[in-house]
């Protein structure tokens, strides 16, 4: 289940209020992922299961620092055979990612392109599908692959590119005695899992996420090579996350990951679609005495930025999220003893006091009560007014009767659009909508037979009660 053990074990599990009481499991959204340094969402250089939604583009610059006082020369089997020249410099990526139908990711690299007289600079492209799409919390399945250019020296030899994205004249595509290295293209297949955190007391709203796959090419190729592994795992890489909401718009995500060669710490900070983040790679390699001499063990500070935009209608910032929340419906009690009332709905006899209604929740279920003139909710055999039974029982859902945002009449943004608030409520049939979305923490419904992009929304205001926003392209065009 996906929504909490209240909403399971709640104070009417045994009077047959379940209409008032069950949620309904809906799709529902996931963690917003961070930017990877060069290969699309992720964690620092691992994939994760999830895609970018529909339309939204990142565009990604990081970069990491080196200064080494010489580096390790090799021979024609790979071993070491001596020093090279010192480094110090700062080498760039970019990339640029666009989601397609809530399934799909795809994207173009362009890495060391502040180097272009070593080696050149190197051009790759990648994407990732989802196969299997968690609701809420729950386990997700993708696989993908990236395809990268090995540099070029111009000396006829067949080099490949390397997992930091440098040119490396010394890792090549055969050595003597050695299997061949190829690490142009990198397929992978990976699992990861979305976990609600414990949102109570003094701790933030948070998710983790766990992720692990096995993937070849960069994933695994070079672990042959002694100056460029140190430890490998034959292609098997793994992370995990922990995701923390601040504010309504901006999520901390700290992170770790081991990714084949590399265990890699970092931080990125997402506010409301602009992202900086800040890594520490290769912290798993101890400094020897004499210092390290090459690229490939010594630990290194990398920096990221990223934004994030969706093309819906016109460019906007899109803000981050974590799994929806649902608000407690009512007070949590253990299983109530043996001589409990039982008030059931489903009996009302005719006639009698109030007429008969159906409600549309907010959980998207519907509920026949009756009403009276005097506007009183009437439930159970005997006729009891709901109010007083409340707080304890009250109908399932959260509602947005008395958010300051709806009671000001704020814009609804939903996939790059922006939505306003219709004149005048009303009741809405549950079998005719279903739910596609949140706007802080309340679900969005559209019509069943709508299509994408959605020209309107209903938004539960009370139980029974529903607010039409719409979308006014002319008005945002003009703007």
């Amino acid at each position: 289940m996906n929504t909490s053990w209240g909403r399971i074990y709640c104070l009417l599990s045994a009077m047959s209020l379940w209409p008032l009481c069950s949620a309904v499991l809906l799709t529902a959204q996931t963690t917003t992922m961070p930017s990877t340094q060069r290969y699309g969402s992720g964690l620092i250089n691992i994939p994760v299961a999830s895609v970018l939604p529909h339309m939204m583009i990142t565009g990604t610059y990081s970069g990491f620092f080196m200064d080494l006082g010489r580096t390790i020369e090799i021979d024609m089997s790979g071993n070491e055979a001596g020093f090279g020249a010192p480094i110090k410099n700062f080498f760039s990526d970019a990339s640029f990612t666009l989601g397609l139908f809530d399934r799909l990711e795809i994207g173009a690299t362009l890495q060391s392109f502040n180097e272009p007289d070593s080696g050149g600079n190197m051009w790759g492209v990648f994407g990732r599908a989802q196969l299997l799409r968690p609701q809420s919390q729950g386990l997700g399945l993708a696989f993908g692959g990236r395809y990268v250019t090995a540099p070029n020296f111009e000396d006829g030899i067949a080099y490949q590119p390397t997992r930091l994205g440098i040119p490396d004249k010394r890792f090549r595509n055969s050595y003597v005695g050695l299997e061949d290295v190829n690490t142009k293209l990198s397929l992978y297949g990976v699992a990861t899992v979305h976990i609600q955190g414990f949102d109570q007391g003094a701790l933030p709203e948070h998710d983790i996420t766990f992720t692990g796959g096995y993937g070849s090419g960069m994933f695994k190729d070079g672990d042959e090579l002694e100056f460029y592994r140190s430890i490998d795992s034959e292609g098997w890489f793994f992370g995990s996350a922990v995701h923390v909401g601040i504010g309504n718009s901006s999520i901390l995500t700290v992170m770790s990951e081991y990714d084949g060669f590399d265990v890699n710490l970092g931080a990125q900070f997402d506010v409301a679609g602009i992202r900086i983040g800040a890594q520490y790679l290769a912290v798993n390699y101890s400094e020897p005495s004499g210092g390290h001499h090459s690229e490939y063990w010594k630990p290194k500070l990398a920096v990221l930025g990223s934004v994030a935009i969706g093309v819906r209608g016109k460019l906007v910032l899109s803000r981050p999220s974590l799994m929806e929340r649902f608000a407690p419906d009512t007070v949590v009690l253990p299983a109530p003893p043996p001589d409990t009332v039982r008030i059931e709905v489903a009996t009302l006899p005719p006639g009698g006091e109030g007429s008969l209604v159906n409600l549309c929740l907010s959980t998207g279920e519907t509920v026949q009560v009756r009403l009276t003139p005097e506007g009183d909710t009437l439930i159970g055999p005997d006729r009891i007014p709901m109010r007083t039974l409340q707080p304890v029982l009250d109908f399932s859902g959260t509602y947005a009767g008395t958010a300051q945002w709806f009671v000001s009449g704020d814009p609804i943004s939903f996939e790059g659009r922006m939505y306003e608030k219709m004149v005048g409520q009303g009741p809405v049939d549950c079998e005719q909508i279903m739910r596609v979305g949140q706007h802080l923490g309340l679900g969005l419904f559209t019509p069943r037979n709508a299509d994408r992009p959605f020209e309107i929304f209903y938004v539960a205001v009370r139980p029974g009660v529903w607010q039409t926003y719409f979308y006014r392209q002319e008005k945002l065009m003009s703007n």
